[in-house]
């Protein structure tokens, strides 16, 4: 947890992004780090917890990071989590907490309660068009031998 919290400190203060750190490992041993890039990389997506998992994924040379731990330093927003749950993580341990970061500015309580909404009451409009030709790929995958289950 210190490394995370440590990279955090180091990237924020070299101007590298939010402050925000993430380590993951496996057997006691870290095998990715990642920090906050939303900035400095201009992604939204670079969250420290989305850059562990990409390096972790990249170093172990699989999508599935079963037998890892994340740790951050603050407790992963919607999108850091359902990478997470995607990657299969065995344990996520955080510092800092939602509020934590709620008062220092970055507030996701909006979103975590935007997810729960039915799509057409959340406020980001959304509408569904090709549903019979979408699921048709879809269910072609089903049938396909040898696929990759993730």
């Amino acid at each position: 947890m210190q490394a995370a919290i440590g990279l955090a400190a180091e990237h924020l203060r070299a101007r590298e992004g939010g402050p925000f750190g993430a380590v993951i490992a496996r057997g006691g041993e870290i095998i990715a780090r990642g920090w906050n890039k939303v900035t400095s990389a201009n992604d939204p997506t670079a969250h420290a917890e989305m850059t562990a998992i990409r390096a972790a994924a990249a170093a172990l040379g699989s999508f599935q990071l079963r037998g890892c731990v994340l740790y951050s330093s603050c407790e992963p927003c919607p999108m850091c989590l359902g990478a997470a749950y995607w990657a299969r993580v065995e344990r996520i341990m955080f510092a800092a907490s939602r509020s934590d970061a709620a008062a220092a500015g970055f507030d996701d309580e909006e979103i975590y309660r935007e997810i729960g909404r039915p799509v057409a009451a959340r406020k980001l409009p959304m509408q569904q068009a090709l549903r019979e030709e979408a699921a048709e790929v879809l269910a072609e995958w089903g049938r396909m031998p040898g696929r990759i289950l993730y």
